[in-house]
């Protein structure tokens, strides 16, 4: 049995590596955490059911208690993310923003450092293309659909530009299909009591966005006439004319400017970024309690919990902010 306990995988953000670091980080922190799950420091992963299993893998569920590492491994940090985004694959069988999907944005762009993304995950990307492609598009606007199409499209134009450097078919399959399931505003439909992935139609607008921004190309060939055109239209004026909720929000805005900077989303990077760099903790990270009040974190359903929490649980810097 492969056994990933709660392994301690944090260590002092210092130079060297900080870029991989801060990317292992973060996927670290999307498979080891639902906020405000169970990483709060309330139980011990002894008194927690496993946060992933599936067969031989069994991944014991992360808390705030776990002691810091002596010694850095992006090694074992990404077996121990290889092992949870495949247990959920396997076991759960769909698209989820915190786990798979997250992990399917961004493990291509650690390739270069960490080597190429294993196949397993671009055939459950096209498993689950094909799936959605079944669907009356009736269904395609349902539930938390429309967030999971974002993922899908965004994992496969991540595995494009960062493996391939070309958009592939099934890329332009899945952001079409993509598009299928936006909202007449130009959001895209999401839940709004799972903060911070699951929250708002706003969070998977931005997601929808990032997968355009990581296939350029693909917008920029778009033929005239084509009724997608009109639909990033309205996703890029949405994007333009809702103001971002908090400052979560903002740092996701941000991530798509860095990758489409000619949309015009951010019109003075500056006053953006500073109140970012003034959230940051005396440790080098930063904690994302700290980037939205309690009551703007979806629909505010999880602001009582939250304030309940101690000052070192609201405070503590995590791999997903800082990442």
């Amino acid at each position: 049995m492969n056994r990933y306990a709660s392994k301690p995988l944090r260590n002092s953000y210092g130079a060297g590596c900080l870029e991989l670091r801060a990317g292992v980080f973060w996927l670290v922190f999307l498979l080891t955490t639902y906020f405000p799950g169970v990483s709060n420091g309330l139980l011990h992963a002894g008194e927690l059911p496993p946060q992933y299993a599936f067969e031989e893998i069994l991944i014991d569920a992360a808390t705030a208690e776990e002691p810091f590492a002596t010694q850095y491994s992006s090694e074992a940090a990404l077996d121990y993310l290889e092992a949870g985004a495949r247990a959920w694959s396997q076991d759960k069988q769909c698209i989820s923003c915190h786990t798979n999907g997250s992990y399917a944005l961004v493990r291509p762009m650690l390739s270069a450092s960490l080597g190429s993304s294993p196949e397993w995950l671009r055939a459950f990307l096209m498993e689950e293309l094909e799936a959605y492609e079944a669907k009356q598009p009736e269904g395609l606007r349902k539930d938390i659909v429309p967030t999971q199409l974002a993922y899908l499209a965004a994992g496969l134009a991540s595995w494009d530009r960062f493996h391939h450097q070309t958009i592939s078919a099934e890329t332009d399959r899945a952001l079409r299909l993509m598009f299928k399931a936006q909202s007449e505003d130009g959001s895209f439909l999401n839940e709004d009591c799972w903060p911070p992935l699951e929250s708002s139609h706003y969070q998977s607008a931005t997601v929808a966005a990032l997968a355009v921004a990581l296939a350029p190309a693909w917008s920029k060939d778009l033929m005239p006439g084509d009724p997608v055109t009109a639909k990033l239209d309205r996703l890029i004026q949405f994007l333009k004319n809702t103001p971002a909720p908090h400052d979560y929000a903002r740092v996701w805005l941000l991530w798509v400017d860095a990758w489409m900077p000619e949309w015009g989303l951010v019109e003075t990077n500056q006053d953006w970024v500073q109140p970012l760099w003034d959230l940051q903790n005396s440790d080098g990270g930063w904690s994302m309690r700290s980037f939205a009040d309690p009551e703007k974190w979806g629909d505010g359903s999880r602001a009582d919990r939250l304030r309940s929490e101690t000052s070192r649980q609201r405070q503590a810097s995590d791999g997903h902010m800082t990442g």
